[in-house]
Order: structure tokens, then sequence, then C-alpha cells
């Protein structure tokens, strides 16, 4: 499982998070609409808390 090893503070772009979910990013951005997925917009961009994408990919793995 891979982590991204980012302080607190940083952020995770779309194309990141959806390299680590492997997944496409119209599928993150659907997650964040539907509120599966928790992200905010910045400068006109969706960012990420690396915690936030992890908590998912752990919980998405148990559903698996």
């Amino acid at each position: 499982q891979r982590r991204y090893s980012v302080s607190a503070t940083e952020t995770l772009t779309l194309d990141q998070v959806a390299e680590f979910l492997a997944m496409k990013p119209v599928t993150i951005k659907r997650y964040v609409r539907e509120g599966l997925l928790d992200g905010k917009e910045e400068n006109g961009h969706l960012v990420f808390e690396p915690e936030k994408v992890n908590r998912f990919k752990e919980l998405q793995a148990r559903l698996r």
C-alpha cells in the first residue's frame, strides 16, 4: 500500500489521488461530488488532505 510522505499542511492533487487510488480522475471528482471522498477546491483545482485519502483507501480495501 502506497502512502505519500507529505506533511500535514501539504495537499495532494487530483492526479496524485487518482494514481494512488488506481482510479480515473473523473471517478475521484464524482466521489467528491457525492460526498464519498473529502476534497476541497483551491484556486480552481481540487486538492486533498493525505490522511483523508489514506483513510478512504483503507475503508475501500475493507469493503472489497
